[in-house]
């Protein structure tokens, strides 16, 4: 590892003197590891006048592959330390309204009365956060996300299922296919982006969208579940949102088998090379508990 972080240093400054002086090392110390690099190697990697030191052909071969896997072991080495360290001070989250009221804050609570020294700051929002600017040490996101310079890690993932109340059921009969829908009420939403009318399945292998029709409408998903609780109608959303309903038998899934893939939930990050100890800790402990649960 020291060697190869001498002949980094060497090719990215240019000469050996600068690369002594930016790893606070002697000229002669530089000198020898580079020797030694290269007598393991068995080529020549750099070549070198009074003034400069300048790459071979092989040399920056030989750079190319070793900068990323440096930079990976580096990065882990810092990630194993910080883990030793206990996390103290503030520590900056943000999550959707209600998911975070329901998954994120419980953790949170284990995690203060695990480290005493921490301190919390949650920001509630389903709208994007700049995790960036707005100084966040990470953020709880429900989609899929667009590629960014962001650091990610998968947490869970979501079912998004249909559902109804038994004595709607019992009234109208239960849908066997998503087909089946347009003879039913649905429960109808509307978001910021305008009323969402429909509803998407894997149907034969493959995603399909399927368009519902009902009389009931809302823009808050607390009354979707009212309303189909009262029997108003087949609803559509989260399985987590309604799996207390479900298991009292207030409301029951239908349609199981034509599910839309799972929505993945994740931890995003700031493009830092390591994240603290207490992001990292609070992370493992998040997905840990999220694994346990029926989302």
């Amino acid at each position: 590892m020291e060697e190869i972080e001498v002949f980094l240093a060497v090719v990215e400054a240019g000469s050996q003197t600068a690369a002594a002086r930016q790893l606070g090392r002697s000229l002669q110390s530089v000198n020898r590891a580079l020797a030694a690099l290269e007598q393991s190697v068995g080529v020549e990697l750099v070549r070198r006048t009074t003034r400069q030191s300048v790459a071979t052909e092989a040399g920056l071969a030989f750079y190319r592959r070793v900068k990323p896997a440096f930079a990976e072991i580096t990065e882990a080495r810092l990630e194993a330390a910080n883990r030793r360290i206990e996390p103290s001070g503030l520590l900056k989250v943000a999550a959707p309204v209600l998911f975070g009221s329901t998954h994120v804050v419980p953790v949170i609570a284990e995690f203060m009365a695990r480290f005493p020294q921490i301190e919390v700051d949650v920001n509630m929002s389903d709208r994007p956060v700049d995790v960036v600017g707005d100084g966040f040490d990470l953020a709880v996101r429900i989609r899929e996300l667009p590629d960014s310079s962001l650091k990610t890690r998968r947490l869970g993932e979501l079912r998004t299922v249909v559902y109804g109340a038994p004595d709607y059921f019992a009234r109208h009969g239960h849908p066997h296919h998503p087909s089946d829908l347009a003879g039913h009420q649905c429960i109808l939403r509307r978001t910021g982006r305008g009323e969402v009318d429909t509803w998407r399945f894997q149907i034969d292998g493959g995603a399909a969208t399927v368009r519902v029709n009902g009389r009931f409408h809302t823009d808050n998903m607390t009354a979707a579940h009212a309303a189909a609780r009262h029997g108003l109608g087949v609803g559509y959303g989260p399985f987590w949102q309604i799996r207390d309903l479900v298991d009292q038998g207030a409301l029951e899934i239908v349609l199981e088998a034509y599910e839309a893939p799972r929505t993945p939930v994740r931890a995003v990050f700031p493009p830092s090379a390591t994240p603290p100890a207490k992001t990292h800790l609070f992370v493992d402990l998040l997905a840990e508990r999220l694994k346990h649960e029926r989302l």
